[in-house]
């Protein structure tokens, strides 16, 4: 009796035990079709998941770092059943890709890793200012992805004179403590912007924007400040240059509107005036410029500004022909009065007649000297 129930309490568990199982059994391991890595090998965890322990068991070496590679799901199953992973399920994938993960320093990361290490040292200025060009055709660099420091720049040469450089960065990583070691050669130069002829140019010919273009060059080769494309457009060369040349500040200037002994206009204004006449420039001017010019017809000689292409400007104000009777009629004024209107006669003959001879001149410039002593002495007497 009692060797009959223990045969059915253990007919009941085998029955029960594999429904357990059902439920709280282990999933099966299933294929993945894309497989990302960081290492230099792929293992059995990196291309099935519920590998279990058989998870850390390698099984490819990895692609190349930053590369993907892919694989025929009959070559990864055969190579799993070699390493006694069976009963991998596959679904309908056809086959396996793997990506190596990196971390990828781009060529122009490399350089201005180096301008930094070289930023104002050696005789050098601005990290932003340095060209370099590093040795080998070096391009983009990839590193393991575990390399996630900056570029530490541990020992740095420099010759000023050939302008060549050897300097080893240290890049510290995720999975060991000794940093990554990289080495760096090449050259390294100052240079600037500046703006360049496009044509041969001569001395008399203003710059237009087709003429100039902006580009970078040595330091060395422009000694003193640059001119930047801006700058030059509309200016004038000092001297003949040649197609190429970078242009400096000191090799511009204003365009000269007026030249020495040029045949000028003279424009004398006045409110409600306006005359002109020829004249000869005693010298060169650009515009804005105040220069002296003859008068041919009255032979006088005039100051003015140049406010044109063989054109000069007299200001009435200050050419203005003094006469005599100015003490005269300005004694006469009281504090209410206006002042006489100007005389226009008096202005023209200023322009076109002869100069006025020394006694005149002598005579007006007391007039001009009594003027304001009249006008004081009038106020203070009526404030009396």
């Amino acid at each position: 009796m009692i060797r009959a129930t223990l045969v059915t309490i253990s007919a009941l568990l085998a029955l029960a035990l594999p429904a357990q199982a059902a439920d709280d059994g282990i999933a099966a391991p299933t294929l993945r079709a894309s497989v990302t890595v960081t290492s230099d090998v792929v293992r059995v965890g990196d291309l099935i998941d519920n590998a279990g322990s058989a998870g850390l068991i390698p099984v490819y070496r990895s692609p190349d770092l930053g590369t993907t590679g892919a694989l025929p799901v009959a070559q990864v199953l055969s190579v799993l059943r070699a390493k006694q992973v069976i009963g991998v399920m596959t679904g309908d994938i056809k086959e396996v890709s793997v990506t190596r993960l990196a971390r990828t320093l781009a060529n122009k990361d490399l350089e201005n890793a180096v301008a930094s290490a070289l930023d104002h040292r050696f005789g050098l200025g601005d990290a932003a200012n340095i060209t370099v060009t590093l040795d080998r055709g070096v391009s983009d660099m990839r590193l393991d992805a575990s390399n996630t420091g900056a570029l530490q720049a541990v020992s740095t040469r420099y010759d000023a004179r050939s302008g060549r450089f050897d300097i080893a960065f240290e890049v510290n990583n995720d999975s060991t403590t000794a940093p990554t070691k990289l080495r760096f050669t090449g050259t390294a130069i100052e240079t600037v912007e500046v703006a360049v002829l496009t044509r041969d140019i001569e001395r008399t010919e203003t710059l237009k924007s087709s003429d100039v273009t902006q580009e970078r060059r040595p330091k060395v080769e422009v000694p003193g400040e640059p001119a930047s494309r801006d700058r030059a457009v509309g200016m004038q060369l000092r001297r003949p240059m040649r197609a190429g040349t970078p242009i400096r500040a000191a090799d511009i200037a204003k365009p000269e509107f007026v030249q020495r002994d040029q045949n000028v206009t003279i424009i004398y204004q006045v409110p409600g005036l306006y005359l002109t006449t020829r004249g000869k420039a005693i010298e060169g001017g650009a515009e804005g410029d105040t220069i002296n010019v003859l008068n041919l017809q009255s032979k006088r000689t005039l100051t003015g500004v140049v406010t044109g292409r063989g054109q000069i400007t007299v200001e009435g104000a200050s050419q203005s022909a003094p006469t005599a009777p100015a003490v005269e009629q300005t004694s006469s004024l009281k504090r209410d009065e206006a002042p006489a209107p100007v005389d226009t006669d008096a202005l023209v003959r200023n322009l076109v007649q002869a100069p006025a001879s020394p006694a005149q001149v002598a005579k007006a410039q007391v007039a001009q000297t009594q003027i304001p002593q009249v006008r004081v002495s009038q106020a203070q007497a009526k404030s009396e």
